[in-house]
């Protein structure tokens, strides 16, 4: 497989616009109340005659301090007793979710999100994987992917050395930026030496997967000074690297408009940083995937978008395409069927949801025949830059050029600025193309252009 990528600036200047980062088709801009806890419970124990194993992912909110930049979902808190009362509702959760699924179907993968995962104390993270096990079926034989996301300020050695013990082998480092002054105006001090120390104990003890996620486009970064961070990075050589764009929307979350939006950089300066990632991170050997994600030639997602099996959900890209996915905790999505649930996005809606004997789920969406087959397509484009007619007309019992006629009429421009081509076969990406595939993919996204998609997303660049 071609895994080259060319930056043209000409066309990314082009393309520029806002679009879906396709961790879901439809986007969670379709979710609606009408599906409910009802719909889910349905959904959900049919899901049983698939016997597809399952994954899992837990949604822990809290953390010490807020960082200036996040979007998700989060408590910022210094009373770590907080804890106890949501672990008790994610245990109550788990209760009621394990009651919709046959106990023979195994747990391939787990995640814990937030947040930062590692707020909650030792004693709690066993009580909560021992919880876990007594609801669910967990591997035992380290062949699971079972990831954590880390705050290198929140897991000291000790930490790293429980975590394994309790199962997982996978886990992403949170570093964004070293530079001091940039981190000063995101609110997060962390200092490469106790950062590097956490990668180094999670090897000692054994992970098989350390991914670093890097942030570009924060305040005070450049061209210069991100490469010296991209450069301290690669002296340590990760397994993985996620390098995300900053979007900076404060009027959609609040701690963003602690940012003062004359110290970002400029989109021209925010190009630069992204194409010297490029080129870098290129040089020294790694593969980029997409959407935002390196890793090593070896590297299982790499051998799985060479082999076809690439998929792409909530948590990013993954390897466990055939997996239902249960979303536990607050604001957690699921996808379980032909579905999607979110759970209730306060902690007082989702206690009481909780303490009322319900599951928290309060919207979400199910999956029309149309919806699965664009969401085939679009996967297919996005985790592999190659879309063969053949196997989606066999899949799905249709002719492609006559399905998707409209389709590959838009593509015709794209195909005339070497993005792609088409041909009686295939749909393949090129290299100029690989860093447009939101844009690619949004060509066969239904949704679009509706009143209800205005202004959901961000800058696909």
């Amino acid at each position: 497989m071609d895994h080259s990528t060319l930056f043209d600036l000409d066309l990314i200047a082009k393309y520029d616009q806002s679009g879906p980062r396709y961790t879901s088709y439809p986007t969670a801009v379709q979710f609606h109340d009408g599906f409910n806890e009802a719909e889910y419970k349905r959904v959900a124990r049919e899901s049983n005659e698939s016997g597809n194993p399952l994954s899992l992912y837990f949604h822990i909110p809290f953390c010490d301090t807020v960082c200036f930049y996040c979007a998700c979902n989060k408590v910022a808190t210094k009373d770590r007793s907080l804890a106890a009362g949501y672990l008790a509702r994610l245990y109550e959760e788990m209760r009621m979710q394990s009651e919709l699924f046959d106990s023979s179907r195994v747990v391939t993968q787990l995640h814990w999100g937030g947040g930062t995962p590692t707020f909650i104390s030792h004693d709690e993270m066993r009580e909560l994987v021992a919880q876990t096990r007594n609801y669910f079926t967990l591997l035992d034989d380290d062949s699971g992917e079972y990831s954590i996301e880390i705050d290198p300020r929140e897991a000291k050695g000790d930490t790293i050395k429980l975590l394994r013990e309790l199962g997982f082998n996978r886990m992403s480092l949170g570093v964004q930026d070293f530079d001091p002054r940039v981190q000063q105006a995101v609110n997060r001090i962390q200092t490469k030496e106790e950062t590097l120390s956490v990668l180094q104990k999670a090897r000692d003890e054994g992970f098989r997967s350390i991914s670093i996620d890097l942030i570009y486009g924060l305040p005070f970064q450049s061209q210069e000074s991100f490469s010296s961070t991209l450069e301290q990075i690669l002296e340590v050589d990760p397994d993985r690297l996620s390098v995300f764009n900053y979007a900076h929307l404060p009027e959609r979350f609040k701690p963003q408009r602690r940012i003062n939006p004359e110290e970002l950089p400029l989109p021209q300066e925010k190009l630069d940083i992204l194409q010297m990632t490029i080129d870098k991170l290129s040089a020294a050997g790694y593969v980029y995937v997409g959407m935002d994600h390196f890793a090593k030639p070896n590297d299982e997602l790499v051998l799985a978008q060479e082999d076809g099996t690439l998929y792409r959900n909530f948590q990013g890209y993954s390897t466990h395409a055939d997996c239902d996915l249960i979303g536990l905790g607050a604001t957690s999505i699921g996808m379980v069927g032909s579905s999607y649930a979110q759970n209730m996005r306060s902690l007082d809606e989702y206690y009481q949801r909780i303490d009322n004997g319900r599951l928290a789920v309060f919207r979400g969406v199910e999956l029309n025949r149309d919806d699965l087959l664009r969401r085939d397509v679009i996967t297919r484009l996005i985790c592999h830059f190659y879309l063969p007619f053949a196997d989606v007309e066999q899949r799905w019992d249709l002719l492609f050029k006559e399905y998707f006629a409209n389709e590959l009429e838009s593509l015709q421009e794209m195909a005339a600025d070497s993005l792609l081509t088409i041909d009686e076969q295939a749909i393949r990406v090129l290299p100029k193309g690989r860093l447009l595939i939101r844009n690619i993919c949004m060509q066969f996204d239904a949704y679009l252009g509706s009143k209800q998609s205005q202004g959901s997303f961000s800058k696909v660049i």
